[in-house]
């Protein structure tokens, strides 16, 4: 089986996990991004000019007269090229502010032409309807998300002293992600908490010591607005993290049945939630409920749909 798969960000580091556990199930796979550089700092993220977007067309009609078997349109503002190339069938990804954002109506229309459509959680799905889709979540990895001793994973981050310490994933400034309402959440939760409470934030942390904090904190705290399956919280569940969260996307479904943990839907619960959490000074079950996310199970779930365009 051969993909080409068409993306924003090739170094998404969900998408090079699809890649490397679709490779391991035999799916050779060549990538053509976005011309221009889209980087996402602390300030805000530098989109794509229009002249980028025009040249990326030509690119994909290009690779698409290889031997490939299947187009894949990893984000939903790739697919009007992957359409509009007219060999192969297309398979659309759409993960999460492509369908929820203001490009909806981009990933709504081309979903109708597509041959297949994956969405991240039954929420998107129903965002979508009446246009079928498979639910096909990112995975997580779970070898590398491990529990580890706090102790030991906090020497490794260098957070010292006796605070709390509640982990915010995400950059400042990203502002789907509402760090203002995760430090007014904090900020109340100091007032009723016996003890410091440390905020922390993340951003440009290599992947592979994210476990590191995950295991380092006693709670991530994920305020989105809207999310379609949020590897960070899979992979807090993955280390037995305790996660606080907004009821955005799948995030329901994933902590149903997680101790130590809280779904939310106003302020008042989330600062609730946190000094729970806190007060009990547990780890969570999460990573028993997460297992059925791991990596191999996506990657023969996207491969079946691939098979079934042909």
């Amino acid at each position: 089986m051969n993909v080409l798969n068409l993306v924003t960000n090739p170094d998404a580091q969900f998408f090079e996990q699809q890649v490397e556990t679709l490779a391991g199930l035999g799916v050779s796979s060549d990538v053509v991004a976005v011309p221009g550089d889209r980087r996402t700092t602390d300030d805000t993220a530098e989109p794509r000019s229009v002249l980028d977007w025009l040249q990326f067309y030509p690119q994909v009609l290009r690779a698409s007269r290889g031997d490939y078997d299947v187009v894949h349109a990893n984000y939903g503002l790739t697919a009007p090229a992957a359409l509009a190339q007219p060999r192969r069938p297309v398979v659309l990804s759409l993960w999460g502010s492509d369908l929820l954002g203001s490009v909806g109506w981009v990933s709504r229309l081309c979903a109708r032409a597509a041959d297949a459509v994956i969405v991240m959680s039954e929420e998107m799905a129903a965002a979508l309807d009446p246009i079928d889709s498979h639910v096909i979540p990112h995975g997580v990895d779970m070898e590398r998300f491990q529990p580890l001793s706090r102790r030991v994973a906090r020497d490794r981050v260098g957070w010292d002293g006796d605070a709390a310490q509640v982990l915010f994933p995400y950059a400042e400034r990203r502002a789907v992600k509402d760090y203002p309402r995760a430090e007014a959440v904090v900020a109340a939760a100091r007032e009723q908490f016996d003890g410091d409470i440390e905020l922390r934030t993340l951003h440009g942390v290599a992947h592979d010591r994210m476990p590191l904090y995950m295991n380092a904190a006693d709670a991530l705290l994920l305020t989105s607005k809207s999310e379609g399956s949020p590897n960070s919280v899979k992979e807090a569940m993955a280390c037995n993290c305790p996660v606080v969260a907004t009821a955005v996307g799948d995030v329901p479904a994933l902590l149903s049945d997680v101790t130590a943990s809280h779904v939310c839907r106003t302020d008042e619960e989330l600062v609730a939630g946190l000094i729970d959490v806190l007060e009990r000074g547990e780890r969570s079950d999460g990573r028993a409920h997460v297992e059925p996310y791991g990596l191999d199970r996506m990657g023969k779930r996207i491969l079946d749909v691939y098979e079934s365009v042909q």
